[in-house]
């Protein structure tokens, strides 16, 4: 079977230290992996992790890639087999939902025409706004894939849904989509 090429979307959110470890388990599989992380995911995790794990520089910024001289948003979304994003942030999913395209992961979401799978993360209060849940139904009506959250500890010192799902569930997710 071909190499299968993934692009992994980080954004920001305490559980993107639970991204490194979904990482490390498509690379470990084989997968070629590029990451993207936004500014906000930048605060829970740095670039030099996902860069170490995959051997691949990390993307950033819409314009100031010289690995990308096309366009990291064009470039990243040929030739990849699937997207996910985890965590996939209340803001991430309203933008996908809407079509906003102003940072290089919303951006290479419209750009991408290979499968799409969200992994979304936040506090219960937020999961369950009328909102996010719109942007959710959205989203699954235009095709996207979704590993829901789960319900437990959050950081906000809660007990209910909104906790990423584990990088073991969003691995078999992946599987099951890709027949990897």
């Amino acid at each position: 079977m071909p190499t299968r090429e993934i692009v992994v979307g980080v954004t920001g959110g305490i559980a993107a230290y639970k991204t490194a470890a979904l990482v490390s388990k498509l690379v470990q599989s084989g997968a070629g992996v590029s990451v993207v992380m936004t500014t906000s995911a930048e605060a829970f995790i740095g670039a030099t992790t996902f860069a170490a794990l995959t051997g691949r520089p990390v993307a950033r910024g819409l314009f100031d890639d010289p690995h990308h001289p096309l366009g990291a948003h064009i470039e990243l979304a040929e030739k990849k087999d699937l997207l996910v994003v985890a965590p996939a942030s209340a803001n991430f999913l309203a933008k996908a939902a809407q079509g906003i395209a102003d940072d290089l992961l919303s951006t290479l979401y419209l750009a991408f025409t290979a499968p799409v799978l969200l992994a979304p993360a936040m506090n219960t209060a937020m999961w369950e706004k009328p909102a996010v849940q719109r942007n959710v139904a959205q989203l699954r009506a235009d095709g996207v894939h979704f590993v829901d959250p789960a319900s437990g500890w959050l950081s906000c010192r809660q007990i209910g849904a909104g906790r990423m799902a584990e990088p073991e569930v969003i691995l078999a997710a992946i599987v099951k989509l890709l027949g990897m």
